[in-house]
């Protein structure tokens, strides 16, 4: 009676433990793959902070814009005042006693200034007109689109090594039931042979060969098993997801998937949907504003400035605590005009204005690489989809000759060398299938890159 409560209790255990694993599984499509990875990729995250920063530095900029306010509160002591030396013979006018000659040549030093002081001050500024000011105001938007085009190339390219990892693990998981299936069956055709040599009506020979294929087979399914873990880990690195994290796929016909696939041939290109492009129009218009910004700096700014406050000084620290301060106000403009500042102003004009030039290059480079990646991409599509149609008839073609050889030896009228040799073929087919597939799914990531479709 205790020894079946102890099994009732760890089968209990072991089934809550199933069902806590059985919860934590996350399914995943295609599509929530790319959206976990945008908000938890680190490039994602880094991306998104850049724009933020950016945000932060462009109203850093504008902050020269509006007035500034400063306040200041100050005491002096002076330990060992400063001394003004002038000629004896200054006070001679004012009569000098004593009856003696004053030496035209001896000084006499003078302290004007009250051991202690004390000031509290508000100063004020406001630009009224600064050429680089009205420049940046006018800029702020193109900024931040550059920084928004950066991210977005870098969620693009992250987007595209998800797509490729996502797809890649589907089709090894294919790959991996289709090779159990086929072990299980080589295991069974071994086990009927041991039967029969056992019972003197087959020759060794044939359990041989068949353990060898079932070796071979047992290896691949290791293989592939081992390569789906790295292939699981892949994935969930390029989405920036725990590597323990149970996951499941969704995504996985790979029928329907072709299908997509052919659509995707007639999609014409359009520019404004590539991000590197998009990125190089963004850096145009921030290059063009910096050659604005460099001629308007050769133009006076214009300030107004305000001050106020109390001091007051004095040689008596009690004094600083009971007279009463003065209090001073002033108001102004100032006008500051740039009149030579060694010809720099000059090249930094030249530069922002190569700059420009270089932009121009940019785009006209990327128009131009778009239309040969698109046209490259298109062509190594169609020879994958051609490649994958072939090997799928060769796979076909070899799934029948292994029926058929199956059950030609079930019947008794076939030899267990043709259904070896027929299994053979099939798995080698196999194998070329899946290397076809893989080269399918990566042409279609290459083509969508190339189009602007990683959404």
């Amino acid at each position: 009676m205790r020894t079946s409560l102890i099994f009732l209790s760890l089968t209990a255990l072991i089934a809550s433990s199933y069902t806590v694993k059985a919860q934590d599984t996350t399914y995943l499509s295609l599509d929530d793959c790319m959206k976990y990875a945008m908000k938890h990729n680190y490039t994602a995250r880094n991306s998104h902070l850049d724009v933020l920063i950016q945000e932060a530095q462009v109203k850093e900029t504008l902050a020269a814009a509006y007035p500034h306010i400063n306040g200041k509160a100050e005491f002096d002591d002076y330990v060992n005042p400063p001394v003004l030396l002038v000629p004896a013979n200054a006070f001679s006018s004012f009569g000098g006693g004593g009856g003696g000659a004053i030496n035209k040549d001896s000084t006499i030093a003078l302290s004007f200034t009250p051991k202690y002081s004390a000031s509290a001050t508000l100063t004020g500024s406001q630009t009224i007109f600064d050429g680089s000011v009205l420049v940046a105001l006018k800029a702020r938007k193109s900024v931040l689109e550059l920084a928004r085009q950066n991210a977005e190339v870098s969620n693009e390219t992250i987007r595209y090594n998800v797509f490729k990892a996502y797809n890649s693990l589907v089709i090894a998981y294919r790959q991996y039931d289709i090779t159990k299936t086929s072990l299980a069956y080589a295991r069974s055709i071994e086990h009927d042979l041991i039967v029969t040599q056992q019972a003197g009506f087959a020759e060794k020979i044939d359990v041989e060969r068949t353990s060898v294929q079932v070796n071979n087979l047992a290896t691949d399914s290791i293989r592939i098993e081992n390569l789906l873990a790295v292939s699981e880990q892949a994935l969930k690195y390029q989405m920036g997801m725990d590597i323990n994290t149970p996951i499941v796929l969704t995504d996985t016909n790979v029928a329907e998937h072709r299908q997509e696939t052919m659509s995707l041939l007639e999609e014409e290109s359009d520019y404004n949907r590539i991000p590197e492009f998009r990125l190089s129009e963004a850096a145009l218009k921030v290059n063009e504003y910096n050659v604005q910004r460099y001629k308007l700096a050769a133009l006076p700014s214009l300030n107004a400035i305000a001050s106020t406050g109390y001091n007051y000084a004095t040689d008596n620290f009690t004094d600083l605590f009971h007279k009463q301060y003065i209090f001073s106000t002033l108001v102004g403009l100032q006008l500051n005009v740039p009149i030579f500042n060694g010809m720099l102003r000059v090249n930094q004009l030249r530069e922002a204005k190569l700059n420009v030039e270089k932009s121009k290059n940019n785009i006209e480079f990327a128009k131009q690489s778009i239309d040969f990646q698109s046209a490259q991409s298109r062509t190594t599509l169609k020879n994958a989809i051609l490649q994958v149609q072939s090997q799928r008839r060769n796979l076909e073609l070899a799934n029948d000759v292994l029926d058929l050889s199956q059950k030609k030896y079930k019947a008794g009228v076939g030899s267990n060398m043709e259904v070896t040799t027929a299994q053979t073929d099939q798995l080698r087919a196999q194998t070329n299938y899946f290397n076809a597939l893989l080269d399918l799914i990566n042409a279609e990531a290459d083509l969508k890159k190339a189009l602007g479709l990683l959404k």
